[in-house]
């Protein structure tokens, strides 16, 4: 019985697939591969001998595929062939590539019709006559510089066996295919690393023409992708220089493939480490990322930072900062908005850095990770009521070590704005942050700067501009009224937190954040009533925070609460095969995808996607609603929201009969879903 469930699930989930299938072949034509795929074989072939296999791709209109190595962004193709024993397919070889800047990303890529030609060799065993099949499943990436849609195909195709005598020349269509290969190069190229600028030196006649060059590295690792290469002659060597990956070292051999001119033309060419010699006459090249683009990204995550801050994500935690605020009105405001920026940009770095760090392992996670986590819903739980403790008085604020000293309470309020605030995606930002998880590791980390430093600007100019200053209340009795109102607000974010907890990980999961949040508002009261008698309370402080942290790790080591279906619009799980089979209906699509701990996704839930005048036009119109909940890690929904240039919720988009997605406003309104309902198409 334990064996019969999961096969019955897999048939199913077949079924299901199959189904899927049947409805995409019906479905209109613009649902169909953006790029045409086929197998073929050039002919015949002797045993023992190979031959040679093409999948011939033809890009639709604005549509591109990839080279093997694809640059910053998207994969190339992946092959899996079934054939008897004893025949091997061998390495693909891939044509020419193009490089494809598209903001600060380049890619390599083709926009034209290309192949990629497979050695297939035959067993020496093999009888003439006989006709042998084989089969490939593939699976690609097509994009247009907005949108990449993952696509896959099944091709079949046969092998005939044939005396050697009797094999035909080669044919036309797979001699322009192998004349579009890159040319082969005997002798090999060097390289150098010198202050993190790649330097090569490739064997070419002085005599030769070179236009338009580009140089396409096989494999990550060793050159920057969207950063200029610079060209030039020195007799018969090429030189090209190039900024070099972070940390690359001269070391090991690697290929490459360089574009010699627009044609298509290129060379094959392997680099091992070795004297460059120096640069000489300048020849123009085509990459070039520019200042321009990344700066555009730089200033996007600015903006979105200074947005965060009324955004409705942030509201819980402006109470800290209005504090700050009132704080602020007084000699070393500008300490303190030094403190406090430093301390958000530690947080916006060091949550930047693992993020990154987790993706390179090959976890599939985006922006607002963290919150996906039961341990970090718990920490924030309990940090939230301690929090709520000292604003009604409870007990005043011990702060260890460095944290102690002037401004180390405003390095922690920097600390925990940027904690909570930085999980949710507003204007400007999703882009920035989209980019950011796509870049270089050094671009990757400076919009995340830029992030920060968006989000503590407004501390920054009321600590150094003092009209600003000025413009606040003067510090007296009514700061302890104040503080005793902003108690509210985050007791609201402790109740927010323990309903997350619920949510994750269900009633246990509840149960030890209430549990544990009372536990600490003891501890912290007893510290209190030490501080008032003139005695030490570093006991009950400490053992406070041992007992978070030893909640945190027990929900760890929690099982996750199983999904709930929410009643909303009746919308339908997100699934690659749900929103297939929507599209195929022919009918309108609304994809939405959110998160509990998402506050900005909340509130448009309420005000625009959960309300009868929506229900009724979708209705109306007969709009499939498909939801995405991305409460606890899914690696599908991380990939649909990084294959539409999104790092985190919320991300709404909106299907038209036969069209791809529209990616709408992260803040909607009831109007704006009833009009694209009431304009679709019947």
């Amino acid at each position: 019985m334990a064996q019969t469930l999961p096969t019955t699930i897999h048939f199913r989930r077949l079924i299901v697939f199959v189904t899927a299938l049947l409805a995409l072949c019906m479905a209109l034509p613009a649902l169909a591969n953006n790029i045409a795929a086929e197998l073929r074989v050039e002919g015949p072939v002797a045993p023992g001998k190979t031959v040679t296999m093409a999948i011939a791709m033809e890009p639709a209109p604005t549509w591109h595929g990839y080279w093997s190595n694809p640059g910053d962004a998207g994969f190339g193709m992946s092959f899996d062939w079934t054939m008897p024993d004893g025949f091997v397919a061998g390495e693909p070889e891939y044509p020419v590539p193009e490089p494809l800047l598209i903001g600060p990303l380049m890619n390599h890529v083709y926009e034209g019709p290309y192949a990629i030609l497979v050695p297939l060799t035959v067993p020496a065993d093999a009888k003439p006559g006989s006709t042998i099949p084989i089969s490939l499943d593939a699976n690609w990436l097509a994009c247009t510089d907005e949108i990449c849609v993952p696509e896959k195909g099944h091709f079949e195709a046969t092998i005939e066996i044939a005396q050697a005598s009797a094999l035909p020349t080669q044919s036309e269509a797979f001699a322009q295919w192998r004349a579009a290969l890159p040319a082969p190069m005997l002798e090999k190229g060097r390289y150098a690393i010198v202050d993190g600028k790649l330097r090569m030196a490739i064997p070419i006649a002085a005599t030769a023409t070179v236009a338009g060059p580009h140089l396409f590295p096989a494999s990550d690792g060793i050159s920057q992708y969207a950063v200029p290469q610079a060209f030039s002659r020195n007799g018969d060597w090429l030189i090209i220089e190039t900024a070099a990956v972070d940390g690359a070292k001269a070391g090991a051999k690697f290929d490459a493939v360089l574009r010699v001119d627009h044609e298509g033309n290129g060379l094959a060419v392997t680099l091992e480490p070795g004297e460059v010699p120096a640069a000489g006459s300048a020849i123009g090249g085509v990459s070039d990322l520019g200042g321009e683009s990344l700066a555009w990204l730089v200033l996007a995550a600015f903006v979105g930072g200074l947005i965060l801050n009324v955004m409705p994500c942030v509201f819980p935690i402006l109470s800290l900062k209005a504090l700050s605020l009132a704080r602020a009105n007084r000699e070393g405001a500008h300490v303190e908005a030094l403190a406090y920026t430093a301390g958000v940009l530690v947080a916006v770095l060091a949550l930047g850095a693992v993020l990154l760090g987790l993706r390179a392992v090959g976890e599939e996670i985006g922006w607002a990770f963290q919150l996906q986590e039961p341990a970090t819903v718990i920490l924030l739980l309990v940090l939230a009521a301690a929090i709520t403790a000292n604003l009604l008085g409870f007990y005043e604020m011990i702060l260890p070590g460095i944290a102690g000293a002037k401004g180390g309470g405003a390095f922690l309020t920097g600390l925990l704005a940027a904690f909570v605030a930085t999980p949710c995606t507003g204007p400007f930002m999703a882009a920035a942050m989209g980019a950011a998880l796509l870049l270089p590791v050094s671009h990757a980390m400076l919009l995340f700067a830029a992030l920060g430093l968006g989000l503590a600007s407004p501390f920054l100019a009321i600590g150094f501009i003092p009209a600003l200053r000025r413009a606040l209340p003067k510090p007296g009795a009514w700061m302890v009224r104040f503080r005793h109102i902003m108690a509210v607000p985050m007791a609201l974010t402790a109740m927010a937190l323990a309903w997350l907890a619920w949510r994750v990980g269900g009633l246990p999961l509840l149960v030890l954040g209430l549990g544990a949040a009372l536990a600490v508002i003891a501890l912290l009261v007893l510290a209190g009533r030490r501080q008032r008698r003139g005695s030490a309370a570093t006991v009950p402080v400490l053992a406070a925070m041992a007992l978070a942290l030893l909640a945190g790790g027990a929900s760890a080591a929690m099982e996750p609460a199983a999904p709930r279906v929410e009643a909303g619009l009746d919308a339908i799980p997100f699934s690659p095969v749900a929103l297939a089979e929507a599209r195929a209906s022919g009918k309108p699509v609304f994809a939405y995808f959110t998160a509990d701990w998402c506050v900005t996704c909340k509130v448009n839930e309420a005000s625009a996607i959960d309300r009868d005048a929506t229900r009724a036009a979708f209705e109306k119109a007969g709009v499939v609603v498909i939801r995405g909940d991305w409460t606890r890690r899914d690696p599908t929904i991380t990939r649909y929201l990084e294959e539409h240039g999104a790092a985190g919720v919320p991300l709404y988009a909106w299907y038209a009969p036969g069209n791809d997605a529209e990616l709408l406003p992260q803040v909607l309104t009831v109007g704006m879903l009833s009009e694209r309902a009431a304009s679709s198409p019947k």
